[in-house]
């Protein structure tokens, strides 16, 4: 496991959990919206595993969960013995993960080794190439949302609304496929972090952003639905 940086403190990562967050190095998307570039492109500065569970041991009376997220997670082999580790000390576990691998999704979902995850549908499935800059991941990213969907797990899905890859239309056919869901974030984008790419980015103005919010509540009765973010 290449571990890139350690949030110590959070109370915003797990829903109503103290928790820290574990930065895993690397990611099979270049998603250009993406904040977390240093981590993406391995450019971040790695911590020993040891060092990481002996914060562990000195904070289980303080810290209630860990947040795993990246990057991309799921791309370590030994991503579930590293959550059964965490699981063995008394944490809580919250995956992030952009839904590439399902089958490691499945399988982790299934051992109940993790307690939440967070899933981002970044646009309409059949928009994702243009979404992530790379191709072929739209289909595995419906199937790892459908298996959440058919979990007993508590999981939430995201989406940043960021224009040119998120369309109008490409919200309506996200919220009629995540129908019956447990929970949705709109999360407004963020211009001033650092991004991959930040050339043709904009985010949806205060007022848009109001009506894609009406209309995912209206659409998803029985579904948690928030916006996330600071104008």
């Amino acid at each position: 496991m290449r571990l890139a940086y350690l949030q110590k403190f959070s109370l915003l990562d797990y829903p109503e959990r103290i928790a820290c967050v574990v930065f895993l190095n690397g990611c099979n998307f270049r998603c250009p919206y993406c904040y977390n570039a240093s981590i993406v492109l391995k450019r971040r500065d790695e911590i020993d595993e040891s060092e990481f569970f002996a914060f562990l041991d000195e904070r289980k009376d303080k810290v209630e969960a860990v947040v795993v997220t990246g990057g991309e997670p799921t791309l370590y082999p030994d991503l579930p013995e590293f959550i059964r580790l965490i699981k063995r000390k008394g944490f809580l576990v919250k995956l992030d993960t952009n839904g590439s691998k399902p089958n490691v999704i499945r399988e982790l979902a299934e051992s109940q080794d993790v307690d939440y995850f967070a899933l981002d549908i970044k646009a309409w499935f059949d928009d994702y190439d243009k979404a992530t800059g790379v191709s072929g991941f739209g289909d595995r990213v419906k199937e790892t949302a459908a298996i959440l969907m058919k979990s007993n797990v508590e999981y939430e899905f995201r989406t940043t609304l960021v224009k040119p890859f998120l369309s109008n239309a490409g919200f309506v056919k996200i919220i009629g496929f995540i129908k019956g869901s447990k929970a949705y974030y709109l999360q407004r984008f963020d211009s001033g972090k650092e991004l991959i790419s930040a050339e043709g980015l904009s985010g949806f103005s205060r007022e848009e952003n109001e009506e894609l919010l009406k209309l995912a509540k209206a659409s998803l009765p029985g579904t948690i639905v928030k916006l996330r973010g600071f104008y």
